[in-house]
């Protein structure tokens, strides 16, 4: 039973690493595609124009877009307008946002509290193609309305705002001679979330008050590149939740994601949704409909390599429409934080991918940040909740160990049972016999199978639900422990935490009673070099929740074998010599029918 189990564990890693390493694919990088004259399809030799960026800003100059007149009408002259393309900061505590006056669109979200290479992330991507859409554009079903409202230069309420502890609102007008009329109002209120706004958009067409739907351009940025195959990393793509329509029947509430092929298959998806939009590993760009009616369409996009020469990326943009127009829509724009997340809308929290295993993952996360508001470290609160998770499993291991000692001193007999039946065939109905004995003298020396295997086995989904926290969690992104261990969520780039762990490990195993026989033992004890090699490249956090609790095990199967002593060894005569003694003692007892008591 020992075997079988440990041989599950050793399985169950070796698939985890090969999922890691061979399905899940990476990213594709096909050259781009462009439409010849002939309007054939061939491979570019040279990358389409990319929207203009200030140089050594990184930051989007929309002011030197070229402006392409409405195809079927001249453009109206501006009534409320401004007079210069220009850019309109919001800054708090927790990021700076950058608006532009042309088209009144969010063109910079870049996040103080999270950096990348020592700058602050940007979640709106600015390398794409010419002819993108920003976020927060808007979309008519009149053409020539969406790129005048796309094109025009808004009349700003301010000139930037500086975020404190109210609510301050950032509105674009614009108005023309042809009686087209829009305005947009963005709201922030850092007391109910740092990292939400809100939309409203009036637009008028003379009388008639026009219902846009709004587009989020290519998403999301902020994304790293994975730095090992074993590390897992959420690519990006669409996610949704809420009560999907089918069939006219609306379903019940679901998460819901879109990676390019569920995008181009069926592009929208319609409902009552409580939250809809983009996200990758950390972060995420969701509206909030909380329970709307709405529909989303979603659209992949392909970005050209970023100024790093990094590979080719695949986002993903979207639109959502709303039967009831867009007033006083709410929009996260921020990191995948479960506090925050819940804060903005309790199930935007669905957004974090914590996979079949959130049943864990989650009271697990919850201690982990609890432990972190005590300690003040991510490191040494992974260790104390490690020492949390195995005292509360200490009698569980402490009966397994007693049992697997148990099973250690009856492997003798057990192996002259089997050796009994040893020539016999698998199909024999005599084999059930020996599993009879088996039973029976587990039964008479108050042996449980089972019990030494199921801390084991209770033990694997702690493990897995730990990977997938330490994975996903963005508290750990970045966080340091100690000395040369700088990133929790990264390898440890020297492989000591890792070699000391494989040491640990065969230590424990040497521990461990076993009554596999020797050459069963020396293929154990390959396990931990196999442990060890999966471990380099796998999360830092993680190999120190696994050294410290094989640590723990070490110390208590110490303690263990203090409170139960030494095995006792029983040796087994051979069958023969058995036989022949039961033969002697039979005669004997013809001789004397009468004991003496």
């Amino acid at each position: 039973m020992e075997k079988r189990v440990l041989l599950a564990v050793f399985l169950s890693f070796l698939v985890l690493y090969g999922y890691q390493s061979f399905l899940v694919p990476p990213p594709s990088n096909p050259p781009p595609m462009v439409e010849t004259q002939e309007g054939q399809v061939s491979q570019a030799s040279e990358p389409p124009s990319l929207q203009q960026t200030d140089a050594g800003s990184g930051q989007v100059n929309r002011s030197q877009e070229s402006q392409v007149a409405p195809a079927n009408r001249p453009a109206p002259e501006p009534v409320v307008s401004d007079v210069e393309p220009r850019d309109i900061t919001v800054e708090s505590d927790f990021f700076r946002a950058v608006f532009s006056n042309r088209g009144g669109e969010l063109v910079s979200w870049a996040l103080k509290e999270y950096l990348t290479g020592g700058q602050p992330v940007e979640l709106v991507s600015s390398d794409f193609q010419a002819g993108e859409v920003w976020p927060f554009t808007v979309r008519f079903d009149d053409e020539d309305l969406t790129h005048l409202a796309d094109q025009a230069l808004y009349r700003p309420s301010s000139a930037g705002l500086r975020l404190s502890g109210q609510t301050e609102t950032l509105t674009f007008e614009y108005q023309d001679a042809g009686g087209f009329s829009i305005r947009k109002t963005y709201a922030f209120d850092p007391t109910v979330s740092p990292y939400v706004l809100r939309l409203t958009v009036d637009a008028k067409l003379g009388q008639q008050n026009l219902q846009p739907a709004i587009q989020w351009g290519p998403a999301l940025g902020g994304a790293e590149a994975q730095a090992s195959r074993f590390v897992y990393r959420q690519p990006n793509g669409g996610v949704m939740y809420g009560r999907i329509s089918e069939g006219g029947v609306f379903e019940e509430p679901s998460i819901e994601r879109f990676d390019r092929a569920d995008a181009v298959e069926r592009p929208s998806r319609e409902g009552l949704l409580d939250f809809v939009g983009v996200d990758n590993h950390y972060f995420i760009a969701a509206a909030l409909p909380q329970q709307q009616q709405a529909t989303v369409t979603y659209r992949p996009v392909q970005l050209l390599p970023d100024s790093a020469g990094g590979e080719v990326r695949d986002l993903m943009a979207f639109e959502l429409e709303m039967p009831t127009g867009i007033n006083d829509l709410a929009f996260f724009i921020g990191p995948k934080d479960f506090d925050l997340l819940e804060q903005a809308s309790g199930p935007l929290v669905r957004s974090i991918d914590f996979g079949f295993l959130s049943v864990l993952v989650v009271p697990l996360h919850r201690s982990l940040k609890w432990m972190y508001s005590w300690v003040g470290n991510y490191g040494f609160a992974i260790i104390f909740l490690t020492i949390l998770v195995n005292i509360i499993i200490f009698p569980l291991r402490h009966k397994s160990v007693v049992s697997m000692r148990k099973m250690a001193e009856l492997g003798p007999k057990m192996k002259a049972i089997q050796n009994r039946y040893g020539s016999l065939k698998a199909t024999d109905p005599k084999k059930q016999q020996m599993q009879k004995e088996i039973m029976e003298l587990y039964s008479k020396n108050g042996v449980n199978p089972v019990a030494g295997c199921l801390p084991m086995i209770l033990t694997m989904p702690i493990l897995f639900a730990f990977y997938r926290l330490l994975s996903m969690a963005i508290e750990i992104r970045g966080a340091p422990f100690t000395l040369w261990i700088t990133d929790l969520s990264a390898h440890d780039p020297l492989y000591v935490t890792p070699v000391i762990m494989g040491a640990s490990m065969l230590f424990q195993q040497r521990l461990t009673p076993s009554q596999a026989d020797p050459m069963q033992q020396k293929i154990m004890m390959f396990m931990p070099v196999m442990f060890t090699f999966f471990f380099l490249w796998a999360p830092s956090g993680l190999v120190i929740y696994w050294l410290t609790s094989n640590l723990f095990g070490i110390g208590q199967q110490l303690v263990t074998n203090r409170i139960i002593g030494q095995p006792t060894a029983r040796a087994v005569k051979p069958p023969a010599e058995g036989r022949v003694k039961n033969k002697k003692g039979s005669a004997e007892k013809a001789d004397n029918p009468i004991e003496p008591k």
